[in-house]
């Protein structure tokens, strides 16, 4: 687009006569603006780390009752609440958000966790394929899917019916994970759902699956990291590219005020609280005292920033234009 001086003129004056338009004629002219566009945003976010490009795609949101109890549980709803309210937050409902990673190494395309699948789109969610269309590639340029763990808002978009997303991937999953969800009996807990999701999603792709523990490479300047609790193998991933180091956390917290704030704090979908408590704990204080930045699956689009100490806790510090420059 070209501007002169012309066109200048003209810009000028419509706002010269915008400004003297009564207010009622203003308020009219707004109303006649409806219905209201459809349009929606892209979906992903893009940066550059060092050499690796990183693009974070919204697979969706999701609204829930909460967050007491599923945050909190083991304190009194008051407190909760005005953790809330201190945090400009409303204490009755609150939004989940699904964040998977798409890394491009310059050697391989990495998509960390996949999404809540087709079953995710009757909420909204389960947009990972179109989204990762609109940031520009294709679900068959993807090399690796690295899962931090097999819940099913992480693995449902690993298929599409009975076809395989990812045509040319292979796969990474914990041992630990792998072990405990194909060996346990989960029938009738709360973990069934996942258990079943497992046999749908995980076992028809066993054998392009690979199998790790913690501080495993998985491809160059990506390494493996233990973070367990939230279920037994949970895992983290280090990115590191021209010396700097971004940290991609899972699930570690799910929430970036109630789980950051107050990270001893009981959370619903941690399996073993103590252990996830404590994995909260070692993480974000490396991360507050390192200055290292970090992406979390449930933290608000677009995911990523840093923590800094905050009373008993730490405080999610959103990036800026930090990796923009």
């Amino acid at each position: 687009m070209r501007f002169n001086r012309r066109s200048m003129f003209r810009a000028g004056a419509a706002t010269v006569l915008a400004l003297s338009t009564p207010q009622i004629m203003t308020r009219a002219a707004l109303a006649a603006a409806s219905p209201r566009s459809e349009v929606a945003n892209s979906g992903f976010h893009r940066f550059m780390f060092g050499e690796f490009e990183i693009t974070v795609i919204l697979d969706g949101m999701r609204t829930f009752d909460g967050p007491h109890p599923t945050f909190g549980a083991d304190r009194n709803a008051d407190e909760v609440e005005s953790l809330m309210k201190e945090n400009f937050l409303p204490s009755d409902r609150m939004v989940g958000q699904f964040n998977p990673v798409l890394v491009n190494t310059g050697n391989d395309l990495i998509l960390f966790d996949t999404g809540n699948g087709p079953e995710g789109r009757e909420f909204g969610a389960g947009q990972l394929a179109s989204r990762v269309a609109a940031s520009g590639y294709a679900l068959s340029d993807v090399t690796i899917v690295a899962i931090s763990h097999l819940h099913t808002d992480h693995i449902n978009g690993l298929m599409e019916g009975n076809r395989p997303a990812f045509s040319q991937a292979r796969y990474v999953v914990g041992r630990a994970e792998w072990d405990f969800w194909t060996s346990a009996d989960v029938s009738g807990t709360p973990a069934a759902m996942h258990a079943t999701a497992i046999q749908r999603k995980i076992l028809p792709l066993r054998e392009k699956m690979t199998f790790i523990g913690a501080d495993q490479s998985i491809a160059p300047g990506v390494t493996s990291m233990a973070a367990a609790g939230h279920t037994p193998g949970h895992m983290a991933f280090l990115l590191e590219s021209a010396g700097r180091p971004l940290l991609l956390t899972g699930d570690t917290a799910n929430h970036f005020v109630a789980s950051l704030q107050k990270p001893d704090w009981e959370v619903s979908f941690d399996m073993d609280k103590g252990v996830a408590a404590s994995s909260r704990r070692r993480i974000f204080g490396m991360l507050a005292t390192e200055k290292i930045p970090f992406i979390g699956y449930h933290m608000p689009h677009p995911s990523a920033g840093y923590v800094e100490p905050f009373g008993t806790g730490f405080r999610f510090v959103p990036v800026s234009y930090q990796f923009l420059i």
